[in-house]
């Protein structure tokens, strides 16, 4: 089973005290309803550094553990990160802080700045994953249309109502991926 995971919210934990949504506007923006994300100038760039320090992105200690009994099953796992090229110091100190590199075949980031949708989108189509895990939803449903072979797993705690694409499934828990699946 080849399975790909993103890594802030899933493995890292985002900044304290700063809410989601906050976060989002930080990231995003919406142009005649298509999704977009912002490529941070240089002022935005410092304020984006302090907020990955690590001692403000602490590991999601369960979700490390996770990994590391899924890995001494399963070889075939990928990180795959829309870092940004000034994140890359940060990136390979929290790659090497809790040796994320022992437990995936391979991982990729977006170093070339890419818009992060389109670089995974790239990266998924290339690998073709049976499962891919992400807390980004519109990011899903971007990519879930391009890969309608993979199960798609979206990890939060918002309740969400609506209905889903067919190969998106909510999770709460990062665990919950392996129900029912012999990883």
């Amino acid at each position: 089973m080849r399975i790909g995971f993103d890594l802030d919210n899933i493995f890292i934990g985002g900044p304290p005290l700063i809410p989601h949504t906050i976060i989002e506007r930080m990231y995003k923006k919406r142009d005649h309803g298509e999704l977009l994300y912002r490529i941070p100038s240089y002022p935005d760039q410092l304020l984006r550094q302090i907020i990955h320090l690590p001692m403000l992105r602490p590991p999601m200690k369960k979700n490390l553990v996770f990994l590391e009994a899924l890995a001494k099953k399963n070889k075939n796992l990928y990180l795959i990160s829309s870092r940004y090229k000034f994140l890359e110091k940060r990136t390979a100190a929290l790659v090497k802080k809790h040796k994320l590199d022992t437990h995936f075949h391979q991982m990729f980031f977006n170093f070339a700045n890419e818009q992060p949708h389109l670089f995974k989108n790239a990266i998924l189509k290339e690998l073709k994953l049976d499962s891919y895990v992400d807390d980004d939803l519109s990011l899903l449903k971007y990519v879930a249309k391009d890969n309608p072979t993979t199960t798609f797993f979206w990890l939060t705690s918002a309740n969400y109502s609506q209905p889903l694409p067919k190969n998106i499934v909510q999770i709460r828990a990062l665990t919950e991926i392996t129900k029912d699946k012999k990883l």
